[in-house]
């Protein structure tokens, strides 16, 4: 029996091996898809709101005290007794003051500014030390679960991550809500190269924290101080 040396045409469904590639299968296809769908992020979540117990603590029982001595005085009075005397004299320092008076203004003056921290309160969200984390998208129940890094946190590893650049001496990183102060001392190399790289590592850095809105990065680079 001979030897049949001549190539055989390709089968359907295959490729020839010459091609060197491979047709990507559905289970590759699924998890690249998968994938791609979980670093995709969805629509940006808003910041964290603060539940502010404290101030809400205080104008509640503050409230409900001079509520209540109120309500207290205003039964007494239809029990057929006396009002009591800080009411009767309230009524008669409103009634015989000018409104360009120095207590009138004053008190005005304490109410507005009242006023106005509850407003803020109200409508600001607090927690800023938490910066909002994107939300992943294709994955079951993601979209209940709210992450955030704390600031101290996403300092520390900017950081660190800027130590690890060649030159840098020393750093500090200050993490805000729309920037991000890097500063940093090199006692060796070019300081623009320093500069370079460090934008670069931190700007991945940034990148990597996964953040809704990352703050813009400001670095500075400097010659530690001799003596």
């Amino acid at each position: 029996m001979s030897a049949n040396t001549s190539r055989q045409p390709p089968r359907a469904g295959r490729l020839p091996s010459d091609t060197g590639q491979a047709t990507p299968s559905a289970d590759s296809a699924h998890v690249a898809g998968t994938r791609a769908a979980i670093d995709t992020s969805g629509r940006p979540p808003r910041r964290f709101w603060s539940a502010r117990r404290i101030p809400a603590a205080l104008a509640a029982l503050l409230s409900a005290a001079a509520i209540g001595l109120l309500l207290y005085d205003v039964v007494s009075v239809r029990a057929g007794q006396s009002a009591m005397r800080w009411r009767r004299r309230l009524a008669e320092e409103l009634s015989t003051r000018p409104l360009d008076d120095i207590w009138m203004i004053v008190g005005a003056a304490l109410a507005m500014t009242l006023g106005l921290w509850l407003f803020i309160l109200a409508v600001t969200p607090g927690r800023r030390r938490l910066l909002p984390m994107r939300q992943p998208t294709g994955t079951p129940g993601t979209q209940e679960v709210r992450a955030g890094l704390d600031r101290r946190a996403a300092a520390l590893i900017l950081r660190d991550r800027a130590m690890q650049v060649p030159g840098v001496q020393s750093a500090q990183v200050a993490v805000g809500h729309r920037k991000i102060k890097a500063r940093a001392q090199a006692h060796f190399r070019d300081l623009e190269e320093v500069r370079t790289d460090l934008n670069h590592t931190l700007g991945e850095a940034v990148t990597g924290l996964g953040l809704t809105r990352p703050p813009t990065l400001s670095v500075h680079v400097r010659r530690p101080k001799k003596g």
